[in-house]
């Protein structure tokens, strides 16, 4: 663990963690969150409706969307509504962070209500849709606060990458990594140690079970710490 990157940082060490929350006026839950470079504005809005397929069944429902400024990135892309449809990244991005964040909330008990997360990524450098979830999470928790509904947050839910780079696993990969990486994991899990999702590729050689156990071994790390970050930022406010 004594091998230092690139950024000054050890290879079991999450980037700088930043977070300024209310900062969108009419939204019931709304955080900008900054992990390292990279930077998103995440809000919840909270609707007392349903999805078609969940009308008069007494449960409730939280779904994400997710986009990316034109220069979120080193050059200009197009946004999507320009194109006429979402890419593929965008669609699969935007569904884990529903799939995620739904397990922070007990549905059955939420009534017949709509928690919808929009995720926009400001800057991007590497890691945008686990400070999605991350920051998603504190948004979200915000507006249930707001519409007290706070009860019905039954867990936390945070996201982290790892990856092996040059050889070594490391924790929390900014674009400069994530670009070059041999394996990219993208890992969700609860307060409890829970996975949620585990999204990993080998981008050259497959990787072994070994390799797997020590990229875990670091997001179980870096989760705990990210929970904490979420605790104590719902603390404060």
């Amino acid at each position: 663990m004594s091998k230092v990157r690139a950024d000054g940082r050890a290879v079991d060490q999450l980037r700088d963690l930043k977070i300024e929350l209310g900062v969108q006026k009419w939204a019931e839950g709304s955080a900008i969150i900054s992990i390292g470079n990279t930077v998103v504005i995440c809000s919840a809005s909270i609707e007392e409706r349903v999805p078609p397929h969940l009308r008069g069944k007494g449960t409730g429902w939280v779904t994400a969307e997710y986009s990316m400024l034109p220069r979120a990135t080193s050059t200009r892309s197009d946004r999507e509504a320009v194109r006429g449809k979402l890419g593929g990244r965008t669609h699969e991005i935007q569904r884990l962070i529903g799939r995620a964040l739904r397990q922070s909330v007990d549905l059955t008990k939420l009534g017949e209500r709509s928690i919808l997360i929009d995720c926009d990524v400001l800057v991007a450098d590497g890691g945008t849709r686990c400070a999605s979830i991350t920051g998603g999470w504190i948004a979200l928790a915000l507006a249930m606060r707001a519409k007290k509904l706070e009860a019905h947050l039954v867990r936390n839910v945070a996201a982290v990458s790892v990856g092996i780079v040059d050889g070594q696993a490391v924790l929390d990969l900014p674009y400069e990594e994530d670009s070059r990486a041999d394996v990219d994991l993208n890992v969700v899990a609860t307060d409890a140690g829970h996975y949620v999702e585990l999204q990993g590729t080998a981008e050259q050689d497959p990787f072994h079970r070994t390799a797997l156990d020590e990229m875990l071994k670091l997001a179980d790390a870096g989760i705990a710490d990210l929970i904490k970050f979420q605790r104590d930022t719902l603390a404060g406010a």
